[in-house]
């Protein structure tokens, strides 16, 4: 009969022990069913499983890796797994899984336990847990990015349920938390949207143009209740619009110099075009300044709204079509399927209620530094780091950037 045995190795890491420990089962024709390995500040911990051949007793093998471990300065453990454990080990393989990712400023032993507890009340299993973000270091500077990523099975009582208690923990301690669903489009996304005002650039040009009109409070009013969802965004729009009839030509341009991009933002699209993906804007806003961001980033597409200007004024008129929240989602659509980009393959950024539509057709939608209504409703939410942090959801590591910026 087969036996299958669980090893266990841990101690110093150095350069050559798999090999070393390799060599002693190959001389015994070992055949290994699953292995595992993991290196927290230069102390490994190595787990395989392996299966003894017909005929072949373990005791032989188990003296030569023990002489092998004391030799390489390891400790080394083993344990019998019967049929029954490896049968139901082998029929967990087919559980649901899921990528928690804790995203902050620091990562603390109260956001781990707070974190894991949830996944335990959950039934769920934390198969891995790895860090994404560079090595800190004890002087770390407080706009240093730190991130970790669970990595569970199982199945949990309510997804919708399980997102809700993470997400009230963002507010309570100050940190972003996304919760997704494992899949093959989660490393292989291909097109990213984004929304322009407040989320590509840290201002909203409207309300930037009508302070240059004098129309600044009315404007803003009226842009805060359609970004929380209470009023019509076409309606909305067109009565800003109104407000700015009469703003020079010149007056216009003066706003591409004065609104700054959104932190991170330089450094997420420059990545994402080095890896190849599609980028677009779909906005709400002004296409003169999406053109600007498009000219300046390298924007794939740009679909916003035109600001008439006629003898060198604004009009205050709005033209026949608004990109609102549907034509967004359908904008993104056409887009995706120019590309021959399944919507799976889709992550869409925004942080207002007409960005929802667009979120929520996209195979990741996330709210960015958002209204709490759009945080609430969006899959994942970023309100605390900038938009490169938006790279370690998509499983992009910091150490995978450093070969790319060098």
């Amino acid at each position: 009969m087969k036996e299958i045995i669980l090893i266990n190795i841990s101690g110093h890491d150095k350069p050559g022990l798999t090999s070393s420990l390799g060599s002693v089962l190959a001389a015994h024709d070992i055949r290994i069913l699953d292995i595992g390995q993991a290196v927290v500040h230069e102390a490994l911990a190595l787990g395989m499983l392996i299966e003894v051949p017909h005929g072949t007793g373990f005791t032989a093998i188990k003296k030569d890796l023990i002489v092998r471990a004391h030799e390489l300065d390891i400790q080394i453990r083993f344990s019998k797994i019967s049929t029954e454990q490896f049968h139901h080990w082998a029929a967990a393989q087919a559980k649901e899984r899921y990528i928690i990712t804790i995203l902050g400023r620091e990562i603390t032993a109260e956001q781990l336990s707070r974190v894991s507890t949830i996944i335990s009340e959950n039934n769920l299993n934390i198969d891995r847990i790895e860090r994404l973000s560079g090595r800190l270091s004890l002087a770390t500077s407080s706009a240093t990015n730190a991130c970790i990523e669970f990595r569970v099975s199982g199945q949990p009582h309510s997804t919708d349920e399980m997102r809700a208690a993470l997400l009230a923990l963002t507010h309570e301690l100050s940190i972003d938390i996304a919760f997704q669903r494992e899949s093959i489009y989660r490393r292989n996304r291909r097109l990213f949207a984004f929304d322009m005002d407040s989320t590509l650039i840290q201002a909203e040009v409207i309300d930037e143009l009508a302070k240059l009109k004098g129309a600044g409070d009315q404007v803003a009013k009226i842009t805060e209740a359609a970004m929380r969802g209470e009023l019509d965004f076409k309606q909305s729009f067109t009565k800003r619009v109104a407000l700015l009839k009469g703003l020079h030509e010149e007056r216009v341009k003066d706003v591409l110099n004065t609104i700054p991009l959104a932190t991170g933002a330089e450094r997420l699209i420059s990545t994402l075009k080095s890896l190849g993906y599609k980028t677009a804007i779909l906005s709400g806003g002004f296409s003169f300044f999406g053109k600007y961001l498009q000219s300046r980033l390298g924007i794939d597409y740009v679909h916003a709204n035109e600001l008439e200007i006629m003898n060198g004024e604004v009009t205050g008129e709005v033209g026949a079509e608004i990109v609102d929240g549907a034509r967004k989602a359908e904008l993104l659509r056409e887009i995706a399927q120019r590309e021959n980009i399944s919507l799976d393959q889709v992550v869409a950024v925004g942080d207002g209620a007409n960005d929802l539509p667009m979120l929520n057709i996209a195979g990741m939608g996330i709210a960015f530094h958002a209204k709490p209504l759009v945080r609430k409703s969006a899959n994942h939410a970023v309100s605390f780091l900038g938009l490169d942090s938006i790279l370690y959801l998509i499983g992009v590591r910091d150490r995978d950037l450093a070969a790319i910026e060098s």
